[in-house]
């Protein structure tokens, strides 16, 4: 029974971790959309795998550092390598041109940046008090942010035709990577004392999981996903004032 308890939350990592490897494969056959989508299910496998952890206390070493590469596969090398193909397919960039390189620099800083991020978390020598992470999760970077960006371009080609992605894609990469590892408090989605702030996260823990499941509402994912990374980065400036 022990080892069926531990097995649950590692499969949920594994199936993440595949699910990561499915996206990176799809982009590169050229279905970006259903490749961020993947992305997007990493991301809800990665939320349950931590509640499954927590409900069945079957929290391990083990799991923790599996935890660690799958999310480095499914929110970090996985975005970058969609970001890159986007850039060749919607923004227009290129091959061997200097919008290239630069786009392929930038896909290259926010990997780095997410696996030193992932080994300061797995050291544990700065957690900051509890309910906040030390910098931006790869989770929400990667797997909040940049998939369902992407999927927004798609969705609206006529919008995304007339943006300067060879500008806004790196620009994006450098700061998301300087983000996660960075020293900012960023909060964690768990109970606290306002009940407000409870029930919009609920809420939109909710919403996030039925546009996923239903492949629906990209849009809401985005705005939702950069107001939470601008919100959360205030809410940790002021946290670190108190």
């Amino acid at each position: 029974m022990g080892r069926i308890r531990y097995t649950i939350p590692n499969s949920f990592t594994a199936l993440s971790l595949l699910l990561g490897l499915g996206s990176i494969v799809t982009t590169q056959v050229g279905d970006l959309e259903f490749a961020a989508w993947l992305i997007v299910w990493c991301g809800i496998l990665d939320t349950m795998d931590g509640v499954a952890a927590r409900l069945l206390k079957a929290t391990s070493s083990f799991g923790a550092e599996f935890d660690s590469m799958a999310d480095l596969v499914s929110f970090g090398v996985a975005p970058a390598i969609l970001v890159f193909n986007a850039g060749l397919q919607i923004g227009g960039i290129e091959v061997e041109s200097g919008q290239f390189w630069v786009l392929l620099t930038a896909c290259g800083v926010f990997v780095l940046a997410g696996a030193m991020r992932r080994a300061r978390v797995n050291l544990a020598t700065d957690k900051p008090r509890t309910g906040w992470f030390t910098g931006v999760p790869i989770t929400a970077a990667g797997g909040g942010l940049v998939s369902s960006m992407i999927l927004v371009l798609i969705r609206h080609d006529d919008v995304s035709s007339v943006l300067p992605l060879h500008l806004y894609l790196p620009i994006l990469m450098f700061v998301l990577a300087i983000l996660m590892v960075s020293r900012l408090r960023f909060p964690k989605a768990v109970i606290r004392k306002s009940m407000i702030i409870n029930a919009f996260q609920i809420i939109n823990i909710i919403a996030i999981f039925l546009c996923a499941i239903f492949r629906v509402f990209p849009e809401y994912l985005f705005g939702i996903g950069v107001f939470l990374l601008v919100a959360g980065i205030i809410a940790g400036r002021i946290a670190a004032d108190d």
